[in-house]
């Protein structure tokens, strides 16, 4: 048996792990490994001192509806000197990023033990920026993971340098390497409002 906790909200941005300031960013669309145990150790704060692993979270799958081209405006570590009135001034340079976020993004948790749906269904959930709250919906039944393979969606498959992609580093495990094989389940740009 598989206890799935749907969640859901009007947007939601999660950021590549590149530190690079391109001047348009998209949201990457699967949860890397730390990010899984970050959402992990959040719903369960006893876990917070087993770090590099996730262990309550089986399995998870990620839709939206779409893309929207935020822009952002950051201050960049470059300075220009500025001259009003004779005086000069420095100022830090500015600048104008574009990130897109997804717009009615649903993930769904996959739970072996009842009771720890039941706890993530109390609580609200970030995709790695605060303003990013995706609400619990439902708690769903399935028998086992034939029919979690029907949720349409993205999911990073955890795994090794040999059997995926490098995906960023894992800061609960002193910035060691993350690797995925990602995985793209039916249609996962929903057309509808559904899962």
């Amino acid at each position: 048996m598989l206890y799935i906790v749907k969640y859901s909200g009007p947007f939601g941005y999660i950021k590549p792990w590149t530190a690079v300031r391109d001047g348009e960013t998209f949201s990457q669309q699967f949860l890397t490994p730390s990010t899984l145990e970050g959402m992990e150790k959040k719903l369960f704060p006893e876990l917070l001192d087993q770090c590099g692993k996730v262990l309550k979270i089986k399995r998870h799958r990620l839709n939206y509806m779409g893309l929207s081209a935020q822009q952002e405006r950051t201050w960049s570590k470059a300075e220009v000197i500025k001259t009003v009135d004779k005086r000069k001034y420095r100022l830090p340079e500015l600048s104008i990023l574009t990130r897109n976020v997804l717009l009615e993004p649903n993930l769904f948790l996959a739970f072996s033990e009842k009771i720890d749906a039941e706890q993530a269904f109390r609580q609200h959930i970030c995709l790695c920026r605060n303003e990013d709250v995706l609400l619990p919906v439902e708690i769903m039944t399935l028998s086992g993971e034939e029919e979690f393979e029907l949720i349409d969606g993205f999911e990073l498959l955890l795994g090794q340098s040999e059997s995926g992609f490098k995906v960023g580093h894992n800061r609960f495990a002193s910035g060691e390497s993350m690797f995925g094989e990602l995985k793209v389940f039916g249609n996962p740009i929903r057309q509808i409002n559904t899962f």
